[in-house]
């Protein structure tokens, strides 16, 4: 049965090689931080491109936007984007369901500038910052429009840059739920944590460079359950797997204190996001700003 999981780097490690993918690993402010860049998607089903995967220990409420864990990731996130231009945040995802609002949560910490021009600017000491807008589109079965044809909406009536979009993501490792992060300059598929996949978000579709960044919230219960059958005799492991697999189609797995998960990594990102998008302000600056 097929392996799930919107983690390159969970792919990487299904590879009984790694032609084609350049790895970079590192151990900073706490966390392991893993830089891929596949020049050849013929082994692993995935588009071009960089990947960065960030893990760290769990997060508690304890954590401060003076977090090394926020500048390290926002330096991640500012090596893959334009140097200029005006940023269009967008978190996707549903903010009623907990799994799925990474986005919303991530777009409501980020400092918009892009409305405050001129002497206004100035006098509030905001000239310096970057010009950023946010969105947080919903989902297609609350607007009948495509994330997609949202932005491309916006991309009509203003000058943007770079897009830079948010989304919840399925992992196939429990541990990882939370506290990995995964940013890469290959777009986003909305949706794509809970298996419905939409219009994707990326260069191609979009006409301007798209960062994708996802946290995991969910495992598929098909996954999870094929990895933890591990019988002696092949057949019975074969048989074992079909009938986890027909009867967890369509079913993921997420923790009991997900609502705490997602606070918490979607202050991260959002930070993180601040940071990358100002690097002349200070972190603390910014935390008091939003």
């Amino acid at each position: 049965m097929q392996i799930r999981t919107d983690l390159a780097l969970e792919e990487s490690e299904l590879l009984t090689h790694n032609n084609g993918i350049d790895t970079f690993t590192k151990r900073t402010a706490d966390m392991k931080i893993t830089r891929m860049n596949i020049k050849d998607n013929s082994a692993i089903d995935r588009e071009k491109g960089t990947y960065i995967t960030c893990e760290f220990k769990a997060l508690t409420d304890s954590f401060t936007a003076a977090d090394e864990r926020i500048t390290e990731i926002g330096s991640q996130i500012r090596s893959l984007i334009p140097e200029n231009g005006t940023v269009l945040v967008v978190g996707i995802g549903n903010h009623n369901i907990t799994p799925d609002a990474i986005g919303p949560k991530t777009v409501s910490k980020i400092l918009a500038t892009r409305h405050i021009r001129g002497e206004i600017a100035k006098t509030l000491g905001f000239d310096g910052l970057r010009s950023v807008c946010t969105l947080s589109p919903g989902v297609l079965g609350q607007t009948g429009i495509e994330t997609g044809e949202m932005i491309e909406g916006i991309k009509s009536m203003t000058d943007i840059s770079c897009i830079i979009a948010v989304d919840a993501l399925a992992s196939r490792r429990l541990y990882r739920l939370g506290c990995t992060v995964q940013i890469s300059d290959t777009g986003i598929s909305p949706g794509s944590g809970v298996g419905n996949n939409r219009l994707a978000l990326n260069q191609k579709t979009m006409g301007v460079p798209v960062i994708g960044i996802g946290v995991p919230t969910v495992v598929d219960a098909a996954t999870l359950a094929a990895d933890l059958i591990s019988p002696d005799n092949e057949e019975e492991s074969d048989k074992l797997r079909e009938i986890v697999y027909y009867n967890s189609r369509g079913m993921v797995v997420t923790p009991r204190d997900i609502d705490l998960l997602v606070d918490r990594a979607s202050t991260l990102i959002g930070m993180a996001i601040n940071t990358a998008l100002h690097p002349d302000v200070s972190p603390d600056d910014i935390y008091a700003l939003i």
